[in-house]
């Protein structure tokens, strides 16, 4: 019997209010801000990824499901949405247009690594980016639109921490204080920390492992040996997070997992739970656009994996509204029943009413048993005798109550429920 593959789950139609609820959150929330939608390609060149998540990253070694086509091209399934949008918005002239080009995106992520919750190998997420402005203002306003987000969802306790890991100019004189912070430290290294010791030293952070956590709390923090200008710039994004009356913490050991970030980084948890169960997070990537063959161009984004935030929703036990469901079940009693019913279903659907129309031959039990299990307001009897009167008899399921309304007028009744 074949089931789902590992690290993939089918989303059921019980789930799908927790889907649309949040999708219909984090469009009307960018919309707020100027946001607008790109639906980019499942798969890119893999060359993409590659230049732009760095190849010293866990997602390049370890996680992309990389494949040739028939055509011999290496195609990559999306790792993460950022480089894709960064593609579009070459290809497509966008740095012609009005700067800052914000947009947002719904995808579909695709990374092997150990299925968890929260954290599967086919996951989706929400994302935006602004890409051609490098004001720490515009920073403090991703982070904003973030927060609100989440808060627009009815989560609560949630805390947001952040860090500048510095630009091009002073991040290189870091990385060697803190490598030879490290090199002191290798022999209680974990295996990955000691290859990134010599391969990414930035993400020895970023660690997980308890043992080099404990290093990391004491290694040599990114914001003390920051340029004036990355100074400046992390100091503009705080000074308008208290404007904003956004709580934070700075977090010395913040730097994500991606090689194209830059200045801000940021993350958001909730409270109670660890930085493995951030919610969402993201960054500035000043260099990303120039790296993928186009002129300067600073940029800032933000995701969210969704899975996450219903496995939050669940937690905090926040329902969410129901999706809508057909309003009048239509049960038919005899051949001409069915025929009308038939007939009658399409009028009263072409009204604007939902309707189930009965399928099959059971009883007029069974048949209301079905109704009640759909959850609809009404169901409508219609039997041989009723279709050579031309009436119905409708029943409104709260209340048991049943009236006879003319076929003629049902359309209009049902749509009013005016009885």
């Amino acid at each position: 019997m074949y089931q789902a593959p590992r690290g993939t789950v089918d989303i059921l139609p019980e789930e799908q209010a927790y889907w649309r609820y949040i999708e219909q959150k984090a469009a009307g929330v960018s919309r707020l801000y100027g946001y607008q939608r790109i639906d980019t390609p499942t798969f890119e060149d893999t060359g993409l990824f590659t230049r732009s998540v760095g190849q010293g990253t866990d997602i390049v070694e370890k996680e992309m499901y990389t494949f040739k086509d028939k055509g011999d091209n290496l195609i990559t399934l999306r790792p993460e949405g950022t480089a894709s949008v960064c593609r579009a918005y070459l290809e497509h002239g966008m740095s012609n247009l009005p700067q800052p080009v914000k947009m947002f995106y719904f995808a579909d992520i695709f990374r092997y690594e150990r299925p968890q919750a929260g954290r599967l190998r086919q996951h989706h997420q929400f994302g935006c980016e602004a890409i051609g402005e490098g004001d720490p203002s515009l920073d403090a306003e991703v982070i904003d639109m973030a927060w609100r987000f989440f808060t627009s969802l009815g989560l609560q306790n949630l805390s947001l921490v952040l860090n500048s890991i510095g630009c091009k100019q002073c991040r290189p004189e870091y990385i060697r204080i803190l490598k030879e912070y490290y090199v002191k430290q290798a022999p209680e290294l974990c295996p990955d920390c000691s290859t990134r010791l010599e391969r990414n030293t930035l993400r020895l952070l970023d660690c997980k492992k308890p043992s080099c956590q404990k290093i990391a709390d004491a290694a040599p923090r990114s914001a003390d040996h920051l340029c004036p200008d990355c100074a400046a710039h992390f100091a503009g994004l705080q000074k308008y997070l208290h404007l904003l009356a956004i709580p934070f913490a700075v977090n010395h050991r913040l730097v994500r997992g991606l090689d194209y970030y830059t200045r801000t980084v940021f993350e958001i948890q909730p409270q109670d739970a660890g930085g493995q169960s951030t919610i969402g997070g993201g960054g500035r990537y000043d260099n990303l656009i120039e790296e993928l063959g186009g002129k300067p161009t600073p940029a800032i984004g933000f995701a969210t994996g969704i899975e996450r935030i219903i496995l939050n929703l669940k937690k905090q036990s926040i329902a969410v509204p129901p999706l809508p469901a057909p309003q009048v079940y239509l049960a038919c009693l005899g051949e001409a029943a069915r025929e009308a019913g038939i007939r009658l279903g399409a009028e009263l659907r072409g009204a604007g009413t939902g309707v189930v129309v009965a399928t099959g031959i059971r009883s007029l039990k069974a048949q209301l048993r079905q109704a009640n299990s759909l959850g609809v307001r009404f169901t409508v009897i219609l039997g041989d005798e009723e279709v050579k009167a031309g009436t119905a008899t409708v029943r409104d399921m709260a209340t048991s109550e049943q009236q006879t309304i003319k076929l003629a007028e049902l359309a209009g009744v049902l749509k009013k429920a005016a009885w």
